[in-house]
Order: structure tokens, then sequence, then C-alpha cells
């Protein structure tokens, strides 16, 4: 079941469990905007590729073989009043102003705002988040369309939508568990892809 608004603002930090947003959403906007999700906004942290130094994200057991985060991407701070200019084809990691966490019987997700898409800003295409998350949502923005596109620190970026779940259900133990900033992660490979890697693997 999809969660309203109004769901969303009486549950907040509420229980042995509690849904948590910080900072926090005002609990009346949220009762009287008659939406379906909360806002998030655009935090201060940015990770950009370093083009000169990849030639190919190479996947390697269980991590990108290239190197460490640092070597593949380059790390900005932008401060509240200033802009990040998010060029045409240009991809950016980047992440909210919030910190989330989940309790154990809620699952979300994230989408882009209508506005921004319309402008050509796509926000996520990993927008999962699973029960018992905590952190910060790392967003991956591009800007799709034709001319550069000023975002900045505090503004209203993505909705989270939150749904209930069944069963007992918890977030594993991943990297992105508690992050404050944008995160690159590991390419993690299962059994069957190591299987299949193997030589006169059919």
């Amino acid at each position: 079941m999809l969660l309203s608004a109004e769901e969303i603002a009486r549950i907040l930090r509420v229980g042995n469990d509690p849904l948590v947003i910080t900072p926090a959403p005002n609990p009346d906007e949220l009762r009287n905007s008659g939406a379906g999700a909360v806002d998030l906004r655009l935090g201060t942290w940015f990770m950009t590729p370093r083009h000169p130094r990849i030639g190919v994200l190479e996947v390697a057991e269980g991590r990108v073989s290239f190197g460490v985060e640092d070597e593949i991407m380059r790390r900005h701070y932008v401060a509240f009043g200033e802009r990040f200019i998010l060029h045409p084809r240009a991809f950016v990691l980047a992440a909210t102003l919030e910190w989330l966490r989940l309790p154990r019987s809620l699952a979300g997700y994230i989408m882009g705002r209508s506005s921004w898409g319309r402008r050509g800003l796509i926000i996520a295409t990993a927008s999962g988040v699973h029960p018992g998350f905590t952190g910060c949502l790392t967003l991956e923005l591009t800007n799709v369309g034709e001319v550069p596109i000023d975002i900045r620190p505090g503004m209203a970026i993505c909705q989270l939508f939150l749904h209930e779940t069944k069963g007992s259900t918890v977030a594993d133990g991943s990297g992105f568990v508690g992050a404050r900033r944008p995160a690159l992660g590991r390419i993690e490979l299962d059994r069957i892809a190591r299987a299949l890697r193997k030589p006169g693997a059919t």
C-alpha cells in the first residue's frame, strides 16, 4: 500500500522502529499537500568522473578493478547559496540533504520531479530504498537536455514514495547504508556470474 503524505506525517518518529527524515519535513505542510510522497532536497556533495584517468571500468572479482573510488571520481563540495552547473550529457553523483531511516515495515523509491524532468534532468536510475535503510540517498544526475542546468544545494530535487512491506525484511550490510555523501559503490559478482567467468563455462 502506498502511503499518503498525511500518513507519512503521522508516523514520523513514532514507535520503537520509527521512520526518520532529518531535516524533518513540516508535518502540517505534508498533511495539507494531498500528495503521495515527500520531497527530498539536494545536498552539498557531488562526484564527477575523472575522464582522463578512465579507460574502461572493468569488473573484477567483487569490485571495480580500475582502482579505488577517489581514482575514478572527483569530489566537490558546493555550499548553500552556490550553484553546480550540470552540462548536457554530463553524469554526476549527488546525495540528498536529508538523512533517512526506514523501519523494517517500509520500503520506498525515489522519482524525479516532473518540473525537472521536463527540463531534461534525470535524478536516479537505481531508485529502490530497502526496508531498514539508513543514510543519505545517492542520486545519479544526468542532463539529457540541450542546455546546461543550474542546480543548487537545498532545492527540492526528488520525491520519496513509501510502501508498506509484508514479512520480516531489513537492508543488507551494503556500503551505502549509513552514507552521508554520494558513493560509487562496488560491482558485486554473484555465484552464477563468477562460475560463468571460469574457462570452459557454457
